[in-house]
């Protein structure tokens, strides 16, 4: 065998025990990733396309689905007044909980961000809510305290006003579960926390030095160098928003009451497809949520470059 020979059965030694160690590495990945893949195809990818299917169809869970095309999305654009109104109420959360809940945390954590002792401390109280917020038993105590018996109406009652029942009245039953999103503000603060720790604190000092005062500080360094924090916080309440139904279904004992003021979007899908048994017309509204959802996400998205700055001087 020449040497020429030699050195080329040695760099397909070298070739193949590359692969085999690729192949090796590769299979270990896989074996990792197993139980994610296989829950994205049976618990995500699975239902996802099932229920597309059955959003044409008209289906009642006792009996076989019945292909009806687009019968379900015609109904419901055109003469079911309950999709609009579950629109209306939640086009009004979204609006309204999403920015002061916002607006909320980030004062929230510019208080923390000042140096203050037992920072841990503060931190996890703040964020308890976020927490406990979601659950049944927090929405039930909720309506309790803004009942027409409850704590606030007790408390108001002390100083001379007389205040409605909170949950009861049309008017202020939405913002009662507004309020209560409010105040599960702890992630985003934790977030905003995050970022306002990342800010030299020199940017400040020069421009202390130079004579601007706070709000100016805040409004032409914190908030631009803070921007792709409240975009990232923006987008995730915004998808947060448009899911709400534990609160509602709870607050309103499942109803969407009084006189649907409180009928959210995903309360009104709960309700046509377990309560009506309408399977087919409950997933044509749920993939009309996921278009919504995706509409708004995507307009924050090319908004962003308009607001958005990042260290590098450039924008998103």
């Amino acid at each position: 065998m020449t040497t020429s020979q030699v050195s080329q059965a040695r760099i397909e030694r070298v070739a193949t025990r590359r692969v085999k160690r690729r192949y090796a590495h590769n299979g270990a990945a896989l074996l990792f990733l197993a139980p994610w893949l296989v829950g994205l195809l049976f618990l995500t990818l699975g239902p996802m396309l099932v229920s597309l299917y059955i959003s044409f169809t008209d289906y009642s869970i006792l009996g076989a689905p019945s292909w009806v095309g687009l019968d379900n999305y015609t109904t419901m654009f055109t003469s079911d007044k309950l999709f609009t109104q579950s629109l209306k109420v939640t086009f009004t959360y979204v609006a309204v909980s999403v920015p002061v809940k916002l607006i909320f945390a980030l004062l929230v954590a510019m208080l923390l961000n000042k140096g203050i002792r037992g920072l841990g401390i503060y931190r996890t109280v703040y964020y308890i809510p976020t927490l406990l917020g979601g659950s049944v038993a927090i929405a039930m105590l909720w309506r309790k305290m803004l009942g027409g018996d409850g704590l606030l109406n007790s408390v108001l009652a002390m100083v001379g006003i007389k205040a409605p029942d909170w949950v009861a009245n049309p008017k202020y039953a939405l913002y009662s579960i507004v309020l209560l999103s409010v105040w599960q503000f702890g992630s985003s603060m934790i977030i905003f926390l995050a970022g306002l720790k990342q800010i030299p604190p020199e940017y400040d000092e020069a421009s202390a030095v130079d004579g601007a005062g706070p709000l100016r500080r805040f409004f032409y360094i914190t908030l631009p160098i803070l921007s792709p924090v409240i975009f990232f916080n923006l987008v995730m309440q915004l998808i947060t928003s448009f899911q709400s139904f534990t609160q509602a279904f709870v607050i309103s004992n499942g109803s969407g009451g009084p006189v649907n003021s409180t009928l959210m979007y995903s309360l009104y899908l709960y309700k046509k497809g377990f309560s009506f048994f309408q399977m087919g017309y409950a997933s044509a509204m749920a993939w009309v949520l996921v278009i919504l959802i995706g509409v708004f996400t995507l307009l924050v998205f090319r908004s962003s470059k308009l607001w958005v700055h990042y260290e590098d001087g450039g924008k998103s």
